[in-house]
């Protein structure tokens, strides 16, 4: 699968905004990662750095944009796969950089900033809705969401980037993570669910750059 832009959208749960101590957004918050921070959540270990400050997990839906995006389109026209994904954030270095009026390019596109699960068909907007979508962390459940508690849905998310930036296909987006975000620690182990379903899992391992 040909992987294009990397498109994230930041604060898009209300309870994961206000454990930010921030307010709900007005519009999307749209930023991108590269796509050399892609990491797949297929079983190995996935490396960061242990000298930049906090490392925090940030479990989501990611959206695959498999067919041509066309004026009027629908999500369930354009979206052809799904995964779950993490946005892995440096924490301190995003607070710098926001303080200093910076954009968060360093703190959201290291190494394996972008993990993602192997992705599969996906089932309409309707569907997703009837699943959550969980993270475990050492066999203990750290994150739980469903879309039908997005701030801006899949449509409105899908359609404000296609406006602004555009949206090609092969794209990917990830749509907003729920309360609970946290730290990674060395030898972390976590697991990614769809429902009942584990659809990745990986292994943390923090050293020096």
């Amino acid at each position: 699968m040909v992987i294009g832009h990397i498109f994230c959208v930041g604060r898009n749960f209300r309870k994961h905004a206000a454990e930010m101590g921030s307010d709900a957004p007005e519009k999307p918050m749209i930023f991108q990662k590269p796509a050399h921070s892609l990491a797949c959540a297929g079983g190995d270990v996935l490396r960061y750095p242990n000298d930049c400050g906090a490392i925090h997990y940030e479990v989501e839906i990611v959206l695959y944009i498999g067919k041509q995006v066309k004026e009027g389109f629908s999500v369930d026209e354009v979206v052809t796969d799904m995964a779950l994904g993490i946005d892995m954030t440096m924490r301190d270095v995003q607070s710098e950089l926001k303080q200093k009026g910076h954009p968060w390019l360093l703190a959201k596109g290291f190494k394996n900033a972008a993990v993602v699960t192997d992705f599969w068909s996906f089932p309409g907007v309707h569907a997703c809705k009837e699943k959550n979508f969980s993270l475990y962390k050492n066999d203990e459940c750290v994150q739980k969401g469903n879309i039908k508690d997005l701030i801006f849905d899949f449509q409105t998310l899908l359609t404000y980037i296609h406006e602004h930036v555009g949206l090609n296909q092969g794209d990917v987006v990830y749509t907003g993570t729920p309360e609970g975000v946290g730290p990674l620690s060395d030898h972390d182990t976590f697991e990614l669910f769809w429902g009942t379903k584990r659809k990745g899992q990986f292994r943390v391992q923090l050293g020096a750059r």
